[in-house]
């Protein structure tokens, strides 16, 4: 895939507008999931790096009806600067003269932290008003929000309609790593799926029994399917057993999933095996999981949000080969191949 990659622009002087992904869970005013907000920084200082940059990150966050104080990145901006590294500035806006203002003041070495874009709008049509507000106080646009690239949304397609824009590095390594995994990868091969959404997983299931040596199934899809609402190819592997009113697997399908991921040698992950935030229901995540991590002879790639979380709360991140940023958007880039944020840098010109 041909992305132009930012470490290739001519930023001196610039203004820049980044959109990341920083949709992650917050209780009480804290973060809940660091990765995300990790994955931009070696962009994030790249960029500042570069002479006379100023930089503005641009996300939404939830599904917020209107503007609620809980979906205000002026609850946490401050907690995403520790996270950084760096000194965050926050503006309750991301469109006008207060952007405007809040850039021009920008000391050496700060960042912007423009308020959640969902506030100021729909974003469904890419190509409308709201990208050309987004657009007009800035010089160059970055896209460092993998997870938000399966949305035809304006700030994440529009603005790069307009704006010269780049990839960031991220999100070069997300589209690495994945076509991996989805086209290059040793066998044998084995995904992991559980979680809730049928309709999401059901297609990603059926992409990963087409070409790798089998699918072990969890969660709420694999009761579904024992209970012969949903029907897989031969290659799936359903649970045999489940712990108390099925919220997770039992310890014959754990003793059987650790037979096919001991022989693997490329190994997805995508999705607990049971409603993991119960702790009497982690048991056959953690189960599993460990057995991936025993594995030190295979290339190992996780994501999806509640994934991400499992591994922070367990501190096994570095145990995995790559963690993807993506939850829904890793699971449409393996099955499609591309997605409307990519194929919108694609199409830019400088």
């Amino acid at each position: 895939m041909n992305l132009l990659d930012i470490r290739n622009a001519k930023l001196e002087g610039k203004r820049v507008l980044m959109r990341v992904d920083f949709n992650v869970p917050v209780k009480d005013g804290k973060i809940g999931e660091r990765h995300r907000i990790k994955a931009a920084k070696e962009t994030i200082d790249f960029v500042l790096s570069q002479k006379d940059v100023g930089v503005a990150l641009l996300s939404h966050l939830g599904r917020p009806k209107d503007r609620e104080e809980e979906f205000s990145f002026r609850n946490f901006y401050k907690e995403i600067g520790q996270i950084l590294g760096h000194d965050m500035v926050f503006v309750d806006d991301c469109l006008g003269e207060k952007v405007k203002n809040a850039m021009g003041v920008l000391k050496t070495g700060q960042i912007l932290m423009l308020e959640n874009v969902r506030f100021f709008g729909p974003e469904e049509n890419s190509g409308g008003k709201l990208a050309e507000e987004l657009a007009a106080n800035f010089d160059v646009f970055v896209n460092e929000a993998f997870g938000a690239c399966h949305r035809n949304h304006a700030s994440v397609v529009g603005v790069a309609g307009i704006l010269p824009s780049f990839a960031g590095i991220n999100l070069q390594k997300e589209v690495a790593e994945l076509d991996r995994v989805g086209k290059i990868f040793e066998k044998p091969a084995l995904a992991i799926i559980g979680g809730v959404k049928a309709e999401t997983k059901l297609p990603v299931i059926n992409f990963f029994a087409e070409k790798y040596d089998n699918v072990l199934v969890g969660g709420k899809i694999g009761l579904d399917a024992g209970k012969q609402i949903i029907s897989f190819p031969l290659n799936v592997v359903l649970p045999r057993d489940y712990a108390e009113g099925g919220l997770d697997i039992g310890p014959e399908t754990i003793k059987r999933y650790a037979g096919y991921i001991k022989r693997a040698r490329t190994i997805v992950w995508n999705g607990p095996l049971g409603k993991f935030e119960q702790s009497r229901f982690v048991k056959g995540t953690e189960a599993v999981i460990t057995e991936v991590v025993k594995n030190k002879e295979a290339y190992k790639v996780a994501g999806g949000g509640e994934s991400v979380q499992f591994l922070e709360e367990y501190g096994l991140m570095e145990e995995f080969d790559f963690v993807s940023t993506g939850g829904g958007a890793m699971l449409d880039f393996l099955i499609k191949g591309t997605l409307p944020g990519l194929e919108a840098l694609q199409s830019c010109t400088i």
